[in-house]
């Protein structure tokens, strides 16, 4: 017979529900070094893309936002934990994060582009994985984990941060680095004179809401708002406060728009 202190503590379990509670706050968990989608201000305050949609899906869901700063590679063992309620943080919906969390339908599209040195010959990916060659990435994304899977040939530099990256490839120590490519775009725009960007992505991608394991109730209370908020033209408008120029670049340059 089992002890009548596990048989109590099994019975108040299924009575009261086990694993993390909810908060009565909806704690948002992002990555605040990713302008202009999750950010700070000159007084350290969140601001961005991120940040606004996290607190029109607040207000939708009449709970005040908590963000909670968290570094990238930390986000899903903070949703995993229930330290966080979601992340939205520019994270791509892939089936290897799939198998740890749920995710929302898309609510942008992307994906994977190279920012080059200027000197730099290389027309594709294919090109890069050689030996000699270097990459850069940035620990715990999609372009890290593109390395490990498809590049077999070149040496991988795995970085803590974009900017560490980028600056990589601006002093010649790095062949590219792997990103998005709003980034890639914005990384290039702001160091022409050493770098070049091959911005039509070789990998396509979207960002998603994750969600932790099983809260369906959320899951599809985020789905329902991300289909009124795109009716609302919500995302064009965040598009167009964050966004502007880059828009009117793709425009001209030939490629769809993100959201």
């Amino acid at each position: 017979m089992k002890p009548a202190c596990l048989i109590f503590s099994v019975w108040l379990c299924l009575l009261l529900g086990c694993g993390p509670k909810p908060h009565d706050k909806l704690i948002v968990g992002m990555d605040l070094a990713y302008p202009p989608f999750e950010m700070t201000d000159e007084k350290g305050t969140p601001t961005g893309v991120s940040v606004d949609l996290a607190r029109a899906l607040g207000k939708y869901l009449g709970r005040e936002v908590q963000i909670e700063n968290t570094s990238f590679d930390g986000l899903i063992p903070a949703l995993k934990t229930g330290n966080i309620d979601l992340i939205i943080s520019s994270m791509t919906a892939t089936p290897e994060r799939a198998q740890s969390i749920d995710f929302s339908e898309p609510y942008l599209q992307t994906g994977l582009c190279l920012l080059l040195r200027k000197d730099a010959t290389a027309q594709s990916i294919q090109d890069l994985d050689q030996p000699g060659k270097v990459l850069a990435v940035k620990k715990g994304t999609t372009g890290h984990t593109y390395t490990l899977d498809h590049l077999k040939q070149a040496k991988v530099l795995v970085l803590d941060k974009e900017s560490a990256c980028v600056l990589e490839v601006v002093q010649g120590n790095a062949d590219a680095f792997i990103y998005d490519q709003m980034s890639t775009y914005q990384n290039w725009k702001h160091n022409e004179a050493t770098t070049r960007a091959l911005l039509k992505p070789f990998k396509e991608e979207s960002w998603a809401i994750g969600v932790r394991k099983g809260n369906t109730a959320l899951l599809g209370e985020v789905n329902q708002f991300l289909k009124e908020f795109r009716a609302k033209n919500g995302f064009e408008e965040l598009g167009d406060r964050y966004l502007k120029d880059q828009k009117e670049a793709f425009r001209k340059l030939g490629y769809h728009f993100y959201f």
